[in-house]
């Protein structure tokens, strides 16, 4: 089994100008083979007899020397990188077109592969090809071989190391209890178990607990002169703002997913359509800031890991209008009836009774 741990880097001066170099010509290479790939399938089309050969980083080291002194294995896993994009257009056309990596908007890291110990731990320190040993925080051990590893940087600056490990599966003893949950805005999660004992965890809300800051911090770096130094100080300030709020949401998610994977042997949950809501001017900011799809992504992964049976309910399923004690079907209710009464006389909280029938979706 594959498991990913991911710690926090503490290079030397020499050590950050060298993973700001490799990051520079890992972008360099994909783009340079992104425009060349464009470029045959242009001219095949004008002429069919043209054989495309498709283009290596190998081949770009002569013409650009400064790609000798990187990480190969980097140059390497960006063609396999831009290979695995091309793939994913043509299986699914929304995917979209691959597209040149910016250096100011896409996040700059690099993958490297582990061969013949060229990445490995020793004390406090892990070492990586063509960058040597680098301090690093290992908050947490594991066990097994390492595969690769992945080095990447934040808008704040602060550089992060993610080391996949092949290890074995993982003895986890099995739960008994099953529970259906409603995703919403009001509560983040309404969930109801097998005891018929419901809960409401409440939304944290951390983006608009923080916008104020977030406007402040915004405004600061629009009065500041574009390329002065006062703009980029302004500029961090912001991107630490946003980056604590990304840290607490992502910590609330893996600590509430995970504790309902350790609780239950069956997990149900809705299945909603976060892209199509965002399209809500009214709710967009709510439903960005809420983040069901990752919730969902780290409880299905969640539960793959530790044996648990993860059940998405179909997107059409009607949670929240059907009745969960007659199962009669009733109208479409509006977002902001929070409470209904069923012809046969049960009265229903609306999540509730939403996470009471996709509970029932676990027999």
């Amino acid at each position: 089994m594959l498991k990913a741990y991911k710690f926090r880097l503490y290079p030397t001066k020499a050590q950050r100008e060298s993973f700001l170099k490799t990051f520079g010509c890992v972008r360099f290479v994909y783009n340079k083979m992104l425009e060349e790939r464009i470029r045959l399938y242009e001219e095949s089309k004008l002429n069919p007899v043209v054989k495309q050969r498709l283009p290596t980083p190998a081949k770009y080291k002569l013409e650009f020397p400064f790609l000798k002194d990187v990480d190969s294995l980097a140059l390497a896993n960006a063609q396999m990188d831009l290979n695995k994009a091309y793939a994913n257009f043509f299986r699914d056309k929304s995917v979209g077109f691959p597209k040149f990596k910016s250096k100011h908007r896409d996040r700059p890291s690099y993958t490297t592969n582990n061969q013949n110990g060229s990445v490995r731990i020793e004390g406090r320190k892990v070492r990586l090809p063509k960058i040597g040993f680098i301090r690093f925080r290992q908050h947490r051990s594991f066990e097994g071989v390492i595969k690769s590893v992945t080095v990447s940087m934040t808008k704040t600056g602060k550089f992060f190391i993610s080391i996949l490990v092949n290890q074995s599966e993982e003895k986890w003893i099995p739960a008994k209890s099953k529970v259906g949950i409603d995703l919403g805005l009001e509560h983040f999660a309404i969930m109801t178990n097998d005891e018929m004992v419901s809960e409401k965890i409440p939304n944290p809300r951390f983006l608009r607990k923080s916008e104020e800051k977030i406007k402040k911090a915004q405004r600061a770096l629009s009065r500041k002169k574009i390329g002065s130094k006062n703009r980029e100080k302004a500029r961090i300030i912001l991107a630490k703002r946003h980056e604590k709020i990304k840290n607490q949401r992502t910590d609330f998610l893996h600590r509430t997913s995970r504790r309902i994977v350790d609780e239950n042997q069956v997990i149900v949950v809705e299945t909603l359509k976060s892209k199509n809501m965002m399209k809500n001017r009214r709710l967009a900011k709510s439903v960005g800031d809420v983040s069901w799809y990752e919730f969902v992504r780290q409880l299905e992964y969640k539960a793959r890991f530790y044996g648990r049976t993860f059940i998405k309910a179909d997107q059409w399923f009607a949670s929240t209008q059907t009745c969960s004690s007659c199962g009669q079907k009733g109208e479409k209710k509006k977002l902001n009836v929070r409470e209904w009464t069923c012809a046969c006389g049960a009265h229903h909280d609306r999540d509730v009774n939403a996470s009471i029938n996709l509970l029932k979706l676990a027999y």
